[in-house]
């Protein structure tokens, strides 16, 4: 197994927990919030992390990016109001579903195809989409922090430096 596929994968799930911790010591009410940003909720921005998390397992587990896409969408809604202990359980759950996926992997370079409808083919590996579903949390979460200090809040540091202290 890729030591670093699994590393970045557990700096995600680490700083998914930590920003899901800093949010549970905020009013209740900070997170379903409107506030103007990419995303109009904290909710709504961890909804999308944990959409696209799932929709790329999905697809790293064989099925088309299509069918991936028509199962978040169905999702979207619902998701968008959970509170954030049933969000942090979806995320634990999904990551579990990970693990067990990533531990079944015996190379995390062999290539397949991913065909995304508003960008065509592409040929990719296991490892790239990990490093993708990382950096797009990290992004995320990015917003995140943003969203509370424009409504008066401060976030948490998520860096994955701070990740490597914390082992």
């Amino acid at each position: 197994m890729d030591h670093s596929v699994l590393k970045m994968y557990d700096y995600h799930l680490w700083a998914n927990e930590v920003i899901l911790n800093r949010l549970k010591e905020l009013p209740q009410d900070i997170f379903h919030m409107e506030v103007k940003s990419g995303f109009s909720s904290v909710a709504k921005t961890m909804a999308h992390i944990y959409l696209t998390d799932l929709a790329w397992l999905e697809i790293i587990s064989g099925k088309s990016m299509s069918d991936a896409m028509a199962l978040t969408h169905q999702l979207n809604e619902q998701l968008e109001t959970k509170n954030i202990e049933e969000m942090e359980a979806g995320f634990y759950d999904l990551s579990k579903r990970y693990k067990d996926f990533l531990s079944s992997q015996q190379d995390y370079e062999a290539v397949f195809e991913v065909d995304n409808p508003y960008a065509g083919l592409l040929e990719t590996t296991v490892s790239e989409t990990i490093l993708h579903v990382v950096t797009h949390g990290s992004y995320h979460r990015g917003n995140i922090a943003t969203m509370l200090r424009q409504i008066g809040h401060t976030s948490v540091m998520q860096d994955f430096g701070l990740f490597l202290y914390s082992k």
